[in-house]
């Protein structure tokens, strides 16, 4: 019997949730980024996630000081850069502790 639904493990549904918030939020900020100064409508057309997905990324990233409002809509901060490159080490460690838990399986 074929199953076309995406399998998941309970064991990895929580990374799995938080690893695709993460991935909306860094999109978010790159879209803005990119094409600042703007508000959530036009992200939202630009990204392809629903208007309040991107309400609430733009919440968090303005909560870590990566973006603030302005007239014209939203604008990135300066820690982007640096809020960049922790993230890519970061997410290195993960990649290293990910590839070390794999080869345990």
């Amino acid at each position: 019997m074929r199953n076309d639904k995406k399998q998941r493990c309970v064991l990895t549904s929580v990374i799995e949730s938080e690893m695709n918030i993460l991935k909306r939020h860094i999109h978010v900020l790159k879209t803005l980024k990119e094409n600042q100064p703007m508000g959530i409508i036009k992200l939202s057309e630009l990204t392809n996630y629903p208007q309040h997905m991107v309400r609430y990324s733009l919440r968090i990233l303005e909560q870590d000081g990566l973006i603030e409002p302005s007239p014209q809509g939203a604008i990135t901060t300066d820690e982007v850069s640096k809020t960049m490159d922790l993230l890519r080490k970061i997410l290195g460690e993960i990649s290293k502790t990910t590839d070390e838990l794999i080869k345990t399986l």
